[in-house]
């Protein structure tokens, strides 16, 4: 094929502008020297590293760390993009306007691809370094008094923006999250940003309605002397769903749980 008919990929271009090309490097050079469309798309994936360079300073750097699920995307970005861009065998102004659609889906994509894997969110379980749990100095007696279980332990206001701030979430929306402390304060769980987390309300299988369900549990055997109350902590801030698996036998919530509530949504 000639370089009418294939053209460099974005990896390649990628690679020939961070000077990492090696011995394709004279193949690379040559191809551009005569294809004004790779290098008006040089161009444009320049300009894109040059803006993705500028958001991360413009954040201090303080991306967190790519999950899964983003490094699944971003390996995808990878293999798409490694493929050739192959346009129609004779020039026409369909040829160029083709150009443009491909590197504007490429820009898109990867922008997508971008936000989404840094993008932390709200989950189920909460990012053990943003939440890892923290507790309070407290006896059985304490917790076991009357009316400790039922009690509503609200969150501050600028603690509750402080905590959707450190999880990225822009713009939440009411009645979608529950700020949850991941140690309920029940079981002795300090009001700390680090016991904190914006944990889904009623959306999806683990949500907050199960999680007050295995929190009201585990109050009850500790104060019916059934379980150690450092265990209960332990169990609850190592991985609540599983600590509700083991603890109700379980490997789905139970239907009386589905309703199940203690704490209500947060609402601004």
């Amino acid at each position: 094929m000639t370089n009418d008919d294939v053209h460099l990929s974005d990896a390649e271009l990628i690679r020939i502008s961070d000077g990492e090309a090696g011995r394709d490097a004279r193949r690379m050079e040559n191809h551009l020297t005569a294809c004004w469309q790779c290098r008006g798309r040089r161009m444009d994936l320049e300009r894109t590293i040059a803006d993705y360079v500028r958001l991360h300073r413009e954040g201090s750097g303080k991306l967190p760390r790519m999950d899964e699920s983003g490094a699944r995307l971003l390996a995808a970005l990878v293999q798409l993009s490694a493929a050739p861009v192959r346009v129609p065998p004779r020039p026409s102004y369909g040829r160029a306007a083709y150009g443009l659609v491909v590197a504007s889906l490429v820009v898109a994509v990867g922008l997508v691809l971008y936000f989404s894997a840094f993008n932390v969110g709200a989950a189920p379980v909460p990012n053990q370094e943003l939440t890892p749990g923290a507790i309070r100095t407290v006896t059985r007696e304490d917790i076991c008094s009357p009316g400790v279980a039922d009690d509503f332990y609200p969150i501050p206001g600028p603690m509750a923006s402080t905590v959707f701030e450190s999880y990225r979430i822009a713009n939440p929306r009411p009645r979608s999250y529950e700020v949850d402390y991941l140690i309920t304060p029940a079981l002795g769980g300090a009001g700390d940003i680090r016991n904190l987390w914006p944990q889904p309300y009623a959306s999806g299988v683990w949500n907050a309605h199960v999680k007050d369900a295995l929190e009201a549990h585990l109050h009850h055997m500790v104060c019916a002397g059934k379980l150690e109350l450092e265990i209960a902590q332990r169990d609850i801030a190592g991985n609540w769903i599983n600590a509700y698996r083991k603890y109700f036998n379980t490997a789905e919530p139970l239907p009386d749980h589905v309703a199940f509530s203690i704490d209500p949504p947060w609402e601004r």
